[in-house]
């Protein structure tokens, strides 16, 4: 049941990603072209979605299961530090390049656009070096007995 909700609400996601534009590159980096032609209509769509999200989170945190019973799994961390900082440079530049994030470009993927397909396949590579670069970083603490 869990599985066919979530297949449910990713299809909404990404109808939505589809009518509000996300996942047109195009329209993407003229959101982003502030010095150029810009065109402003993503920020309502992104206004509308932050919106929903502060009363989906606020109502999440005060529950300790979801509606569908399983254990809420909500971010803890509450300081802002370099890899973060360095983490949401490279997400910006990545989108600012491409005119794709992660959401928007599962949908290409699945309507079979090349961007999407080139996009997913360097995400996961991404992902892989990452997480070699966290186990080498673990190895390396445990050997060395100071924290990472």
């Amino acid at each position: 049941m869990n599985s066919l909700f979530a297949f449910v609400f990713g299809l909404l996601f990404g109808l939505g990603l589809i009518v509000a534009g996300m996942a047109n590159p195009a329209k993407v980096l003229g959101f982003l072209d502030l010095a150029g032609r810009w065109d402003p209509s993503l920020a309502m769509v992104m206004g509308g979605a932050i919106a929903v999200g502060v009363g989906a989170f606020a109502l999440a945190r005060r529950r300790t299961v979801s509606l569908l019973g399983l254990a809420m799994h909500l971010p803890s961390a509450r300081h802002i530090d370099k890899r973060l900082v360095g983490g949401n440079f490279l997400f910006g530049i990545g989108w600012g390049l491409a005119g794709i994030c992660p959401g928007p470009a599962l949908v290409l993927l699945g309507s079979g656009m090349a961007e999407g397909v080139i996009f997913v396949v360097a995400m996961l590579a991404g992902m892989v070096m990452y997480e070699a670069i966290e186990r080498s970083r673990a190895r390396h603490t445990r050997a060395s007995g100071s924290p990472a």
